[in-house]
């Protein structure tokens, strides 16, 4: 069995689910969260509202792989509605920028036109700096997403450095060119 499908997920106060055929709704402070999860999974509510279980119906490599998958999707929107996922970008160059105006982050970095995202839905986006950019969601997946689709617009490069890099993110470098006489 799954290691990760068989365990419980614990569900904190103030986190409510509601679990209707293979939909699973997730209400919490942060945010509200819907799951359609795959018919042949069994997600049960237990202990009056304080864990939810995942089972599986057979021991087939589908069955198998969909019970941990179930579970740990089930386990972030839990995890999102009490604390929001967030990710950090921090843009690294001479003259980049980033601004937040309204629900339209802009980015300048290096192009001749500034570049302009819309913000999703379920993502708030926070620039303490010109040079930081905060991606929170209670959705993992859609905080990932955007900010993958920020850091998109100019990855970091290999010789200088600038561009648009997560945190902690490495960035290895290259030497470039050697100058000298022959």
């Amino acid at each position: 069995m799954s290691r990760i499908g068989k365990k419980p997920i614990d569900v904190p106060d103030g986190v409510q689910v509601a679990i209707t055929g293979s939909n699973v709704a997730v209400k919490g402070p942060k945010g509200e969260l819907t799951l359609s999860a795959h018919s042949s999974m069994a997600i049960e509510v237990e202990d009056d509202g304080k864990a939810v279980r995942v089972k599986r119906p057979d021991d087939s490599r589908e069955s198998r792989a969909l019970h941990g998958l179930t579970r740990s999707l089930i386990q972030n929107m839990i995890t999102g509605v009490v604390q929001p996922f967030e990710r950090r970008l921090t843009v690294v160059g001479v003259g980049y920028n980033a601004s937040l105006d309204g629900s339209k982050l802009s980015l300048q970095v290096g192009f001749a036109n500034t570049v302009v995202l819309d913000v999703p839905p379920l993502v708030t986006v926070d620039v303490p700096s010109q040079t930081s950019v905060i991606v929170r969601s209670c959705d993992k997946q859609a905080a990932g997403q955007f900010a993958a689709e920020v850091r998109s617009v100019r990855p970091p490069e290999p010789y200088k450095g600038k561009g648009i890099r997560y945190e902690n993110e490495q960035v290895r470098r290259k030497a470039g060119k050697a100058f000298g006489s022959k």
